[in-house]
Order: structure tokens, then sequence, then C-alpha cells
């Protein structure tokens, strides 16, 4: 399907690897000029290359930390500047947390959870909004967890900044109507990220099955999907590509949830 990305330019926050880079692989694939945004140099070079071999015409891995406002405002204010004042499609994919019980969490650790997995989103939003508003057609995407529908009492900081980026997008949607702008938010369930990899090393289970990484977790956190297997970031990307997309025409202030199936809508 033409998802309507040739020559439009898109941001992917967190698009070095896992489901930023997944996303970004679709909107290169159909077009798209792209920067990914992220801190590891190296990373963003080989993101980049990768996203050009895929079709982009223009794409870039740009280092920033998006913890500072001004290297945010810097970082927009370039991309303006190469993509002639205008931007199309903002995703932001970024939002690690410290696990732990409540009671075990500090108050820095809370603080930075909402930090990472929250405040990032806004300051990114807030500096590209001037571009998005500038483009014939504009798109946002954020990603949520599902863990906000699902608690787990591992995750209470990381899952509480996650619910506040759906009450945040869900008011830019209604903020941003008026500019026909469509705000949506990707939940994404057990995916094999690096991070759900790196756990599933410490207590023995295969990462490269998603079977037995989907029974790990349904051991340990009693959180099976309805289907047996863990999911994979490249059926994340599709999804949020079509929310990115032109083809997206009517659906603003949504929350998709992509988990494998669950109890809850």
């Amino acid at each position: 399907m033409d998802l309507g990305f040739a020559d439009a330019t898109a941001v992917v926050v967190g698009g070095g690897r896992g489901m930023g880079l997944a996303t970004a692989r679709c909107l290169a694939e159909d077009g798209a000029r792209i920067a990914v945004i992220g801190r590891s140099a190296d990373v963003l070079t080989e993101a980049a290359d990768a996203l050009t071999e895929c079709g982009s015409p223009d794409a870039v891995g740009l280092v920033a930390d998006i913890a500072d406002q001004a290297q945010v405002d810097a970082l927009f204010a370039g991309i303006g500047e190469r993509w002639g004042g205008q931007l199309n499609v903002l995703v932001n994919t970024v939002g690690p947390g410290a696990a732990g019980t409540f009671e075990q969490l500090t108050d820095d650790q809370w603080l930075a959870a909402v930090d990472d997995g929250a405040m990032g989103m806004v300051r990114c939003v807030r500096a590209a909004l001037p571009l998005l508003r500038n483009a014939d057609w504009a798109r946002i995407v954020n990603f949520s967890a599902h863990s906000t529908q699902r608690q787990s009492v591992m995750l209470p900081a990381y899952t509480a900044a996650k619910s506040m980026v759906n009450s945040i997008s869900k008011n830019l949607s209604l903020l941003l109507a008026a500019d026909e702008i469509m705000v949506n938010v990707v939940s994404p369930g057990s995916i094999a990220s690096e991070a759900l990899l790196s756990w599933a090393e410490t207590v023995g289970v295969d990462g490269a099955d998603p079977y037995a990484l989907m029974s790990a977790i349904d051991e340990h956190f009693g959180h099976p999907a309805h289907l047996p297997r863990a999911g994979l970031p490249d059926e994340i990307g599709p999804v949020a590509a079509f929310l990115a997309s032109r083809r997206n025409s009517y659906m603003t202030g949504a929350n998709v949830n992509v988990d494998g199936g669950s109890d809850f809508t």
C-alpha cells in the first residue's frame, strides 16, 4: 500500500534501533526523508545507512539528549533548515525506566522515569510544532505501553510516565485538531526489544525464541498474550507507519494496542 510518504519529512526519536528503527524503515521504504534521533553516533550512522538502503532519499542520524530543551530546540531548528521549515511526521519512541516496586524506587528514579518516559516527548513536540504547522499535512505518533492498562508491580514509575504520554497525547489531539494535525498513540505489548532480550538473558531464556520468551513472561509476570509468543519490532513498525501516514485521514486521539491479544480494550 502506498502510504503517501514520497518526499515527506519525518523525525523518529529513538529511531536508531528496535521499534523506532522498524518504524523508520517502513517510512523509508515508502520514500520519506528521515532523521533518526538518539544518543549514540555509531548506532545512528548505521541506522541512517540502513534507511538509505531501504529507499529513503535523505536519511540522517542526529545526536541529541532530549532531556535538554536547548539541545532539542537546536536539533529541530537544524531540521527546519534542512527541510525548508516543514515537518510532516514526528514519532516519539523513547521511554525507559527503572524497574522496582513502589517501595524500592527512589525519588530520583521516579523523576527520571517521568523525564525519560514523558518529558522527552513533550520537549520534542514543543520544538517540532512550528515545523508541523508549516507542513501541508502532519502527524504525531507517540509510543506508550500496554502496562498502562495491565499493571505490573515492578513497573510503577515507568507505567506512570507512559500514562502521562497517553493523557498528553489525548490533549494534543484536541488542541491540534483545528490544524488537522493528528495525534495518536501506539501501545506495544511484550515485544522482543533490546530491554526485554536483556531481561531474558538474566533469567536464562533464549530471547531469539519468541515462544520461550512469552512463556517466561507468563511465568515471571503473569502477563501472557492471547497469542503464544512475544511480538517482534517489525510487527510494530507498520502500525506506527500507518498512523503517521496520509492514509490515516480521520483517526486522532486513539490508543492502539499491538500486544498479541489482551483482556483490555
